[in-house]
């Protein structure tokens, strides 16, 4: 009976914990459903050419860490640098951002979950989709001070 109670107990707590968390999340500043700066792209499994690579600028005042939590790095903007509509059935998605600076990457999945990536290929960020879902992925490419801007390729392949 006392093992059924802390468990409870524990069971309880957790959920309250994770309760919390959730309005926090929604207070975050950033604006996933906003006009991507640089456009949406439409692929596919199987898309061609691969990779899909688009010139975007990074940066923004918003600091990833305080919007979406500490394993996120960089200043952001508040809505997505582009948006990737995907449909299909593949085993690996990569998003990644090439740059002579240092820069960091958030993706949105179609389900709200947030990835962070930052320093994968040297100083380039890239994240891995295992599985991807159909649907809009969000991307937001930071740099590492506010109001830093540097240009870059944004890629999209399932290389």
């Amino acid at each position: 009976m006392k093992t059924t109670r802390s468990l409870i107990t524990l069971l309880t707590v957790a959920l309250v914990l994770l309760v919390g968390a959730i309005p926090a999340f929604a207070q975050s500043s950033l604006v996933p459903g906003g006009s991507p700066t640089y456009g949406s792209v439409w692929l596919q499994a199987g898309f061609v050419p691969d990779p899909y690579e688009v010139a975007v600028t990074s940066g923004g005042n918003l600091s990833a860490s305080w919007e979406l939590g500490s394993e996120c790095a960089g200043y952001i903007n508040d809505v997505p640098d582009f948006n990737v509509n995907w449909s299909g059935s593949t085993e690996e998605l990569y998003i990644g951002f090439t740059s002579s600076a240092d820069t960091t990457l958030v993706v949105r999945t179609p389900s709200g979950f947030y990835w962070c990536s930052d320093d994968v290929f040297g100083l380039d960020p890239e994240v891995r989709l295992l599985y991807p879902s159909t649907g809009a992925y969000q991307v937001w490419v930071g740099s590492y001070s506010a109001d830093e801007y540097n240009s870059g390729i944004l890629y999209v392949t399932e290389f």
